[in-house]
């Protein structure tokens, strides 16, 4: 099996957030991929085959199974682009969270994913004892989001993981204003073994319409504060966002499963 590890939203090896990408003709039994994701240890690995004119694309943790995950898709595009694709510009993708689309942009890959729809929720002791900092505004869909007064908070955070993981919420984000960029975000996803994600395409579809509408901009830029740290070009469009990126080849291997 042949396994690509690529670095998204980044131009450059050891930024951004790092994904395996497995290419098969069909997909091996499903705890064979969790094993390889298991053994891999990074927070998603993609699975994609060929079906029909689109491709199927499955992602896993080292824990569960994904309905989605952005950089990983980022991942695979550019795995699929410069290797297998390479005379095209545009891909489909099937997955469980519906179909999306993947344009090659010069240097960039534009993803287009529905957008998340979250409800404003009451700010709990619960959510601030497990971020230790003070928290404006709270949002719930998949995801947990808590708007925080400031990108220096958001960058200092020092949260505590046992008790985000009693959250409601896949993962938990936390995101501000920011000042090079419009909006500076972290996240965080112990539910499913990983404490802090360094780049989470999948969350901004939440993050990037609460920006847009507070900004009243449809194009923003964003950064994701983790320590690998990783910008994200992003657009609304209707219900729909996109979600713009680069990203950088590791390794290519030879599974031996």
């Amino acid at each position: 099996m042949k396994q690509f590890t690529v670095d998204a939203f980044t131009d450059k090896i050891f930024g951004g957030n790092p994904a395996a990408v497995c290419v098969v003709e069909t997909f091996p039994p499903a705890e064979l991929m969790q094993n390889i994701a298991m053994e891999n240890n990074f927070s998603e690995t993609a699975f994609v085959a060929r079906e029909g004119n689109a491709y199927r694309l499955r992602w896993f943790t080292p824990a569960v199974e994904l309905d989605f995950c952005g950089h990983a898709t980022l991942a695979t595009a550019f795995v699929l682009f410069n290797f297998y694709e390479q005379t095209s510009n545009r891909i489909e993708f099937e997955t469980l969270h519906g179909k999306f689309t993947v344009e090659r942009r010069g240097k960039l890959f534009e993803m287009n994913f529905p957008a998340y729809k979250p409800k404003r929720i009451p700010v709990t002791e619960a959510m601030s004892a497990a971020i230790h900092a003070p928290i404006s505004e709270a949002y719930l869909a998949r995801d947990l989001i808590m708007v925080l007064e400031s990108a220096e908070v958001v960058e200092k955070l020092a949260p505590d993981f046992d008790k985000l993981s009693r959250l409601d919420g896949l993962t938990q984000a936390v995101t501000a204003a920011g000042k090079e960029f419009d909006c500076v975000s972290r996240v965080f996803a112990p539910k499913v073994n990983v404490p802090e994600d360094p780049v989470t395409g999948s969350t901004h579809c939440a993050i990037i319409p609460y920006w847009a509408a507070r900004l009243g901009k449809e194009r923003l830029t964003a950064r994701q504060a983790s320590k690998r740290g990783g910008v994200l070009h992003c657009e609304v469009a209707g219900e729909r966002v996109k979600i713009s990126g680069s990203a950088a080849l590791y390794a290519v291997a030879d599974l031996q499963v």
